[in-house]
């Protein structure tokens, strides 16, 4: 995305490094408060109304509000196994700033995606709680199964299935629950879930932006690349032989002298790589 990269160029430096962690403290916070006093949530969520009356902190301590009540246990078990793996692993593939405009981009749209509401229902009815991290969360996790379709995962730690089969099957459940909104007459109960997931809709189905993190993609170019540079480690265009190359994305100490490279000691092979794809590229074997 052309766009994003320039943002990159000029206002990389207002990334949030470990944003995910940020986020988790956040639910963390959320969940020992709907333990402690439920009741103190009231004043935190997603209100238009009491917003334009004056309480302007619900528009920033709704990230606060729990994104699921099913229990602290398995909220415990999402977060250690599942969404703090992914959130870094993102954003060590993306980079901080496009990881930090994803998310940013997320709480926005569901902000305006809450106004929009008050409005469309005549400022009558609040809608509280609908509006939550749920979904923003569940964007997360269909960028990096984008980027990785073909990762395993283990299923209840036991059944192995692929990124992007699980990414299919949370789309369905999510077209269902809208489709089910829409027949029961709760058509306003889609709006939460189409502004939450918006951000993803932007960078994926607008721009094909995820493809190009794409393992195979990346290999496909590095092979290209390979073929068009036949000298090996050779800076194309100087002459100046580097002593560092990343072998997925190809960059050299020459295209940024703060790169750092480590050699991989889990690949079959003398593989080095940057420290933007030390921890996500595949192993070769």
């Amino acid at each position: 995305m052309k766009f994003i990269d320039k943002l990159e160029r000029k206002f990389g430096r207002f990334g949030i490094p470990n944003l995910t962690i940020y986020m988790i403290v956040c639910y963390v916070i959320g969940y020992a408060l709907m333990i402690v006093n439920p009741g103190i949530l009231n004043w935190l969520s997603l209100e238009p109304a009491y917003i334009l009356r004056g309480q302007v902190w619900r528009l920033v301590t709704w990230v606060l509000y729990p994104p699921s009540t099913s229990g602290v246990l398995w909220f415990a078990i999402a977060v250690l196994f599942f969404y703090y793996p992914i959130g870094t692993s993102l954003e060590r593939t993306i980079g901080t700033f496009k990881y930090t405009l994803y998310i940013l981009s997320g709480v926005i749209f569901t902000i305006l995606g809450a106004f929009i509401l008050y409005f469309l229902l005549g400022g009558n009815v609040l809608v509280g709680n609908v509006f939550s991290t749920y979904y923003i969360s569940l964007s997360t996790f269909l960028a990096y199964a984008m980027c990785y379709p073909d990762m395993q995962v283990l299923l209840m730690f036991i059944i192995p299935v692929k990124m992007k089969w699980m990414a299919i099957f949370y789309v369905v459940i999510v077209v269902y629950e809208m489709i089910q909104y829409i027949m029961a007459g709760a058509w306003y109960l889609v709006i939460p879930i189409v502004a939450s997931l918006l951000n993803f809709i932007i960078f994926y189905f607008g721009t094909k932006d995820f493809s190009r993190y794409n393992p195979k993609e990346i290999h496909r170019r590095n092979e290209f690349r390979r073929a068009m540079e036949p000298q090996g480690r050779m800076k194309s265009g100087s002459g100046s032989v580097t002593k560092h190359k990343c072998a997925i994305c190809g960059r050299t100490e020459l295209d940024d002298p703060n790169l750092e490279f480590r050699f991989c000691s889990r690949c079959n092979g003398n593989y080095e790589y940057c420290q933007d794809h030390l921890f996500t590229h595949t192993h070769v074997k």
